[in-house]
């Protein structure tokens, strides 16, 4: 699955944002402005200007609806929820090639708020995913105490953990450990 750079940011910034919701195992990383604020920098969220407590509902709301889609069960869902958020962002493609990147394409309307911007990027990021008829690849990582979300680009669609090497081996540990256990009786 061949997947322009600017699309696989978008899918990074989209997951770390589901990522940061109360749910995750670090409580909320979105608890205030602050928080609002390194998200924007860690991301390089451009055209960003000043954010408010306004803005930090409006991304709140957005990292919710995002959930939705990262648990919607079939395709034809998963659209209407994309379609819901990227319309509500009123979306503005335009080319351009700044910071370095090559040409890309941005979704979000100039003087957009950051809200908005990220609905209308990360959401043409995973309307990419379901056109391309990959909307399984959307998933929440399969160990018990986890439940992050990612974007599985294996080749085989086989990824089952957000992390293999915290998540994943951490129950392959545990299922050797049963094993064991049970097997000395």
């Amino acid at each position: 699955m061949l997947i322009p750079h600017d699309t696989r940011r978008a899918l990074d910034v989209v997951v770390d944002l589901v990522n940061t919701a109360p749910e995750s195992d670090q409580g909320d990383r979105l608890a205030d402005l602050e928080a609002l604020y390194g998200f924007v920098r860690l991301h390089h969220v451009s055209d960003v200007g000043t954010l408010t407590e306004a803005d930090l509902r409006a991304v709140r709301d957005v990292r919710g609806r995002f959930a939705d889609v990262f648990a919607a069960l079939d395709p034809r869902t998963c659209a209407e929820l994309i379609n819901q958020l990227v319309a509500a962002a009123g979306t503005t493609p335009r080319l351009t090639d700044h910071d370095g990147f090559d040409w890309h394409v941005h979704y979000f309307a100039p003087g957009a708020s950051v809200a908005d911007h990220l609905a209308a990027d990360c959401g043409m990021a995973l309307a990419f995913i379901v056109v391309s008829g990959e909307q399984e690849r959307l998933r929440r990582c399969e160990a018990p105490d986890c439940r992050r979300a990612f974007v599985d680009l294996s080749r085989n669609r086989s990824r089952r953990y957000c992390d293999s090497r915290t998540c994943g081996n951490r129950l392959h540990v545990a299922a050797y450990r049963a094993r064991r256990k049970e097997a000395a009786g």
